[in-house]
């Protein structure tokens, strides 16, 4: 477990929600603490609510460094214990500030939030803007029906094959660890 600013960091992209299923939130602290054993940083929203809570708490835990980036108006929401708290006047300055530095970013199951940040950063990385890896951690099938639309946009020719499998996807929490 390492502490410091200098390590390697990842990007997780989660759920504020604290009404999704138990089995996302504990797929997420497997995720989290396998990181941190490894000697990754971690990166995420900054906030205490839903999953980002369950990073931030795993984190902690962890003995890991984790900074946390949020904009300015989600100031009641950041959580108290962070390695490093990043402000940003807008959303589209959090998630570049959540890129920065970042070998990987992972989405782990979530809404809206999550799925915009998954997307910016394929499209990034389809633009050589990105150079971390883009990975969803696909538990129980959560992100099937984004690849099934990825996979009609292949079909339709509005994206090649190769852009569609910059999207790496691991089934289980110890499959997408053993990939690092």
């Amino acid at each position: 477990m390492v502490s410091n600013v200098m390590a390697q960091k990842v990007v997780i992209y989660c759920s504020s929600s604290s009404t999704i299923p138990a089995r996302y939130n504990k797929g997420a602290e497997e995720v989290i603490a396998g990181l941190c054993g490894k000697g990754y940083g971690i990166v995420s929203g900054g906030s205490f609510r839903g999953t980002m809570g369950v990073v931030s708490d795993t984190v902690v835990r962890c003995g890991g460094y984790h900074k946390g980036v949020l904009p300015r108006f989600m100031k009641p929401l950041v959580y108290d214990s962070l390695s490093e708290t990043v402000w940003t006047e807008t959303m589209a300055d959090r998630k570049e500030e959540m890129r920065r530095d970042t070998i990987a970013a992972i989405a782990l199951p979530g809404g809206t939030g999550t799925l915009d940040e998954l997307i910016e950063t394929q499209v990034l990385k389809k633009l050589g803007r990105y150079h971390g890896r883009v990975i969803v951690l696909n538990l129980d099938g959560f992100f099937n029906p984004f690849f099934a639309l990825l996979d009609h946009y292949v079909a339709s020719g509005m994206l090649t094959p190769e852009d569609r499998n910059l999207i790496e996807s691991f089934d289980s929490p110890q499959d997408l660890l053993a990939s690092f």
